[in-house]
């Protein structure tokens, strides 16, 4: 099992900045007269936006730490990096690792946590119509033929799931799907849970670990917090 540190990331910092223009003494009369008012074109975001958007703030979150994953975090950076001993299982390696499942046109993963020990690391992805729907379909069949558990590989390390059990999913959006996975780390099982909600042509998935037992070395079994979800979904529909 490789590593899993605390996520520990500096917040971001936005600012803006206003400007302003003003006219001479000469043009004043002509400036004073109301001009007929132009729409300007409404500005198309792009997928990468459009989950930037969605991703739910620590203002919004009820008093959450919302912040981006520390590099490291994750077993694998890509699909790409990882391999799955069982092919039909990949999507849950996925979903159970910080990764998109399918083939998204954008994707966005934050990690709150509100000192309880439990990590939850939510991904966002934006989809081509109808990919959402097949990316969660997979997701469906590979949480029904996993039970018995696979293997995850990428060069930074290895995790064996030793079994997956799909349980009871609140409601959300078009579909949802719940999991739990368990695994030994330093001979301790560790149980962690995934939650994963289709909004049209966008999936939310909360995978969440509990970083207690790993830092002190005990067994330990995730909740996914509700009010999270709850706060998140709402943004998605």
């Amino acid at each position: 099992m490789k590593r899993m540190p605390l996520a520990a990331v500096s917040a971001l910092c936005l600012t803006a900045v206003l400007t302003a223009c003003g006219g001479s003494d000469k043009d004043t009369d002509s400036k004073s007269k109301p001009k007929k008012a132009t729409a300007s074109p409404s500005k198309t975001l792009s997928p990468a936006e459009q989950v930037a958007q969605l991703m739910v703030t620590e203002a919004e979150s009820g008093g959450y730490s919302v912040k981006k994953p520390a590099d490291g975090d994750a077993l694998a950076k890509s699909q790409a990096e990882m391999s799955v001993d069982k092919a039909a299982c990949a999507p849950l390696a996925y979903a159970m690792n910080e990764l998109p499942v399918g083939t998204p046109e954008a994707t966005l993963t934050h990690v709150a946590n509100k000192s309880t020990g439990m990590l939850t690391y939510i991904t966002l992805s934006t989809y081509a119509g109808g990919k959402a729907a097949a990316a969660m379909k997979s997701l469906s069949t590979a949480s029904g033929s996993c039970g018995s558990g696979f293997t995850a590989k990428s060069d930074s390390g290895s995790t064996t799931y030793d079994s997956v059990t799909v349980e009871t999913a609140p409601s959300g959006g078009n579909e949802s799907l719940a999991t739990a996975a368990t695994f030994k780390f330093q001979g301790f099982t560790q149980t962690i849970r995934t939650q994963t909600f289709r909004f049209g042509d966008t999936i939310a998935n909360y995978f969440t670990l509990d970083s207690s037992a790993f830092m002190n070395t005990h067994a330990g079994t995730a909740k996914i917090p509700a009010d999270l979800v709850t706060v998140q979904n709402a943004k998605l529909g």
